[in-house]
C-alpha cells in the first residue's frame, strides 16, 4: 500500500510540474507576436523543454551535477535570448516575459530534485538580468519576486524532508536495536526459566532426602550429590550440548568412575530441530561407547564443517606408573571423534 502511494504520488507531482512548464510554453507562443524576432523566442522554447523534460524524466531523486549544471546555463541563457528581443522598458510585454515564470519553474524542480543551491544560483541569475535589464522597480511587475519564493520555498521543503529522512531512517535503526535488544532478553529469560526447572527436578528429590535426615547423609547419597553437582554444572556449561541421551550416558559414565566435562561455546547455536538431535544422539552414543576415564566433549565454534569434537583420555597403567617418575605416565587417547554439522543427512541416509 505504501509502495503504491508513493507511485501515485510521484507520478501526480510529475504531472504537475509538466502542466505548468506546458503552460509557460503556451503563453510564449501566444505573444509570439510581441518579440522583434519569433525565431529566437522558439529556440529558447525548445531549451527550456529539453531542461524540463530532462529533470522530470530521470528516475533518480537527486540530479545528476552535470544536468543540475545544464539548467542553471538554461535559467542563463534563455533570459538573455528572448531580452534580446523584447524591449524592457515597455509597459506592455504581458506574456512575453514568461520565461520569468519559466525559469522559476525549472529551478524549483532543481531544488526539489535536491540541488538546492544550484537552484539558487540559477535564480539568482535570473534576478540579475532581471535588474540590469528592467530595473530594480519592475521585478515585482515581471513575476521574479514569486519565482525566487518559489525557489526558496522548495529548497527549504527538499531539507526539510531530508532531514525527515535521515530522522526516520535513526529512528528506525533504534526500533530494530530496541526490538533485537529485547528478544534477547526474552531469550536469556526464557533459558534461564529452562536452566532452572532442570536444576530443580534433579536437585529436588535429593535437597528432600537431606531435609528429612537433618543433613545426616549415607555414603552413597553423598556420592549421589556430587553426581548431581556435577549434572547441575552440566546444565550451565553444557546447554545446547544436553538431550535426554546425552545426559543419561553422561550420567552413567560418572557412575562407573569417569569424568566428564561438556563445553558448549556457541558453536552449535544455529542448529535446530532434527539435525541438533542428530548431533546429540551421536554425541551420546560416542560417550555411551567409551572406557576413557576422563571424557571431554566440546562444541567447534570456529569450525564449518565441526559441531562437537569428543575426545577421551586413559590414564596409564598403574602397573607402569609404579616404576618411578621416569616411566611415561602421560594420558593415552582412547577417543577421537569429530562430529560434522550435517550429520543428520548422513543418519537419515
Amino acid at each position: 500500500m505504501m509502495a503504491g502511494s508513493m507511485v501515485v504520488s510521484r507520478t501526480l507531482a510529475l504531472i504537475v510540474a509538466a502542466f505548468f512548464s506546458g503552460y509557460h510554453v503556451l503563453l510564449g507562443v501566444y505573444s509570439l507576436d510581441q518579440p522583434a524576432s519569433a525565431a529566437p523566442i522558439v529556440a529558447a522554447m525548445g531549451l527550456y523543454i529539453v531542461a524540463t523534460v530532462a529533470s522530470l524524466w530521470t528516475s533518480r531523486m537527486r540530479l545528476s551535477l552535470p544536468l543540475a549544471l545544464f539548467n542553471v546555463g538554461v535559467s542563463v541563457a534563455i533570459p538573455l535570448i528572448v531580452g534580446s528581443q523584447l524591449d524592457g522598458s515597455s509597459d506592455k510585454l504581458g506574456y512575453a516575459t514568461w520565461y520569468v515564470a519559466a525559469i522559476g519553474t525549472l529551478m524549483t524542480i532543481t531544488a526539489a530534485r535536491k540541488r538546492p543551491q544550484l537552484a539558487l544560483l540559477g535564480v539568482g541569475m535570473l534576478v540579475l538580468h532581471s535588474v540590469v535589464w528592467a530595473g530594480v522597480g519592475e521585478l515585482g511587475h515581471l513575476g521574479v519576486i514569486g519565482s525566487v519564493v518559489w525557489v526558496v520555498a522548495a529548497t527549504l521543503l527538499s531539507r526539510a524532508l531530508v532531514k525527515a529522512n535521515r530522522d526516520a531512517r535513526q529512528y528506525g535503526r533504534a526500533e530494530r536495536e530496541a526490538s533485537g535488544w529485547h528478544a534477547a532478553q526474552e531469550a536469556h529469560l526464557y533459558e534461564r526459566q529452562v536452566r532452572l526447572t532442570q536444576t530443580m527436578r534433579l536437585a529436588m528429590p535429593m535437597l528432600r532426602r537431606i531435609s528429612e535426615s537433618d543433613g545426616d547423609l549415607s555414603a552413597d547419597d553423598r556420592q549421589e550429590c556430587r553426581l548431581l553437582e556435577a549434572a547441575i554444572r552440566d546444565e550451565i556449561r553444557g546447554r545446547r550440548l544436553l538431550n535426554h541421551a546425552v545426559r543419561e550416558q553422561v550420567m552413567a559414565a560418572r557412575r562407573r568412575g569417569a569424568s566428564v566435562t561438556l563445553l558448549d561455546e556457541g558453536g552449535i547455536d544455529d542448529l535446530n530441530g532434527s539435525a541438533l538431535e542428530s548431533v546429540l544422539n551421536t554425541l551420546a552414543t560416542a560417550i555411551g561407547g567409551t572406557t576413557a576415564d576422563r571424557i571431554i566433549a566440546r562444541t567447534s565454534a570456529d569450525s564449518e564443517t565441526i559441531a562437537v569434537t569428543v575426545v577421551g583420555l586413559s590414564s596409564p597403567d598403574p602397573a607402569v606408573s609404579a616404576l618411578g617418575p621416569d616411566s611415561s605416565g602421560e594420558e593415552e587417547v582412547d577417543l577421537w571423534i569429530e562430529i560434522p554439522r550435517k550429520v543428520a543427512r548422513v543418519v537419515s541416509g
